[in-house]
């Protein structure tokens, strides 16, 4: 089982960078992401808990299931079923105001079920495109809620974390 935590500080007021990253039909902004519904709705909110999302996503396709939901500061899901299959122990996006805007923090703990060759998998392949594909959702919302893009001279890359230490930026 692999913990991965991708990490952004986006210029936004933490209700707005709540709100897009709940909304899961925002995630198609993302190059990585091909489809993301909701597929049912969730108790006292549509992203509330018990709501369930749809999504393919380059990497795969996931069923995931909010579990908690505490605007604007915490959301947390469990992905139920997926291709390739998984097992999916935590699925936890956080935000906090800080000066410069929302850090948004997005940490997953979950392994490729494989037998055998599972964990190397979930290290070697899936670590890094999961927290790339994090990664490109927070841009994603950057840009829609700043106008910011990589071009225009700001620093704005998101931090990707493993275990604990620093990952490499691609």
């Amino acid at each position: 089982m692999e913990t991965m935590t991708v990490e952004r500080v986006i210029d936004a007021p933490i209700g707005d960078v709540f709100a897009w990253l709940t909304t899961t039909t925002n995630y198609t902004r993302s190059p990585l992401v091909v489809r993301c519904r909701l597929t049912r709705r969730g108790e006292g909110a549509p992203y509330g808990v018990g709501a369930v999302r749809g999504h393919l996503w380059l990497i795969g396709w996931f069923e995931e299931r909010i579990t908690a939901y505490d605007p604007p500061y915490s959301t947390e899901y469990v992905v139920d079923r997926s291709l390739p299959p998984s097992r999916h122990e935590l699925g936890r996006m956080t935000f906090a105001e800080v000066d410069g805007g929302t850090r948004v923090r997005w940490t997953t703990r979950a392994e490729v079920r494989v037998p055998l060759l599972g964990a190397l998998l979930t290290r070697r392949v899936a670590r890094p495109v999961i927290t790339r594909t994090f990664g490109t959702l927070l841009e994603a919302a950057d840009t829609a809620l700043t106008g910011a893009s990589a071009g225009r001279g700001r620093s704005r890359a998101p931090r990707a974390r493993t275990g604990g230490r620093q990952a490499p930026r691609g």
